[in-house]
């Protein structure tokens, strides 16, 4: 007789949402703000632990979407949690603007030794990642007296006012706001499996070819002057544009026409750092060195913390040129110092691992379902994209959405991104024993979208 447990498995023991649930909905819908973009499926969550996660009715669902990619350390991890606890009852706040905390220059330190921009370096604290993308933006314009910059079509880097100007992943987060507040021009991003000029799939050579000579021989000649170019914003895989790696080629370019034209290269790491990739920092896989790296998200286990990084020689503005009340709380540091403890220590190995195991176990889903058109990523930053069928290869949505919403009553939480992906960002701590349970939902909830 065998003595070893079965897997964990969700539980769902009302309709969801549950009568709890819905009875907060209604209130939300009557008090909150309605322009949170929130999916078809309604989770009122209450308590979370681990990868585990328990909505107001008692139902328990496996979480693959850590809140977005930020529970990189899983729900209320005790490490992290005791942080907290033990920094609150020290000390909140006091202002780092105007007075001095030991937890920033540590913090700072700390991310200097980490980071794949060139040492020494200087660090901005935010609450945000618009915010550490703000930063940036400031810090490009001040230090090379330039006002423009390039940005990619699907990138998101943020709703305020300055990186909604970089944004452009959907139409909804720049309907109404008239012109851009900066002078940014969008340029194609190299996705393998959507050329970004034919539309069919390709290889990472051709398509970084192609967007490279569209920036030097097109934007340059035409109508951008790169000695007029601050900086190029780019993702390394890009978040809401669908989970789309960039080749190698093509990163490698972009710094090569920054240094050629003395253009600073900004990546955002919000979503894609801090061990989400299988390496601390997605840059790490194409050995690429920005000059101005923005961090958020996964730094600090679900505390509202964003960090700007960049080259000391580029951030030497003078005091009051840029400064935030609530920018380096000591309850957030500790959490972020916790967090990168813990991901140094075991996460990002981690998430290489087992990431490899669930995209594995996802290509084995794309050969079965013909409606799978792509599985791509990094670690544990996979997207898995819908098509009506695969000889087409026609972008599906409305499947996507459906198979979204099939995995939540199941009891698997999954977001998606892009057009017509489902993207996985799941804690870090997850484990193999958890994927073969989310894979069987998520093969389960496939085949009851589809017929």
């Amino acid at each position: 007789m065998s003595t070893i447990a079965p897997p964990r498995k969700p539980q769902i023991k009302t309709e969801l949402p549950g009568p709890i649930g819905r009875k907060i909905v209604e209130e939300d819908a009557q008090w909150v703000n309605p322009s949170y973009p929130r999916p078809s499926f309604k989770l009122v969550a209450e308590r979370g632990e681990g990868v585990w996660v328990t909505d107001v009715d008692g139902n328990v669902f496996l979480d693959c979407n850590a809140g977005v990619a930020v529970c990189s350390t899983g729900h209320c991890h005790p490490e992290v949690v005791k942080a907290i606890q033990d920094q609150a009852a020290r000390l909140i706040h006091m202002c780092g603007t105007d007075f001095y905390y030991r937890h920033m220059p540590q913090l700072a330190q700390k991310l200097d030794e980490i980071v794949p921009v060139e040492s020494p370096t200087r660090t901005h604290f935010a609450n945000s990642g618009t915010e550490a993308v703000e930063t940036a933006l400031k810090l490009a314009m001040h230090a090379t007296g330039r006002e423009k910059f390039i940005a990619f079509f699907n990138s998101f880097h943020g709703r305020t006012l300055g990186s909604l100007s970089l944004t452009s992943s959907k139409i909804a987060q720049r309907t109404g706001f008239k012109r851009q507040v900066l002078d940014v021009v969008h340029v194609p991003y190299p996705n393998v499996f959507r050329h970004p000029f034919t539309g069919e799939q390709s290889d990472a050579a051709t398509v970084s070819r192609a967007c490279l000579d569209w920036i030097e021989n097109r934007l340059f000649k035409t109508t951008t002057p790169p000695e007029e170019v601050a900086g190029i914003v780019v993702e390394c895989v890009q978040g809401e544009g669908g989970y789309v790696p960039a080749p190698r080629e093509f990163l490698q370019g972009l710094r090569r026409i920054c240094d050629e034209h003395g253009i600073l290269l900004i990546v955002d790491e919000v979503q894609s750092g801090m061990g989400r990739t299988g390496k601390m920092f997605a840059s790490e896989h194409y050995d690429l060195k920005p000059d101005i790296i923005t961090i958020a998200k996964g730094i600090g286990s679900g505390l509202p913390i964003g960090v700007t990084v960049a080259r000391a020689d580029l951030m030497d503005w003078k005091p009051g040129a840029h400064a935030s009340t609530f920018g380096g709380n000591p309850v957030a540091i500790a959490a972020a110092l916790k967090t990168i403890e813990l991901l140094e220590r075991e996460l990002v190995a981690n998430s290489a691992e087992v990431g490899a195991y669930l995209q594995e176990g996802l290509k084995k889903l794309l050969g079965k379902h013909d409606c799978i058109g792509d599985v791509r990523g990094l670690g544990m930053m996979i997207g898995v994209e819908f098509v009506t069928d695969k000889a087409s290869m026609k972008a599906d949505a409305d499947l996507r959405d459906r198979v979204e919403t099939a995995c939540f009553e199941r009891g698997l939480i999954l977001l998606g991104c892009g057009f017509n992906t489902i993207r996985w960002s799941p804690p870090l701590i997850l484990k193999r024993e958890h994927v073969d349970v989310a894979l069987e939902i998520f093969d389960d909830a496939i085949t009851a979208s589809c017929s």
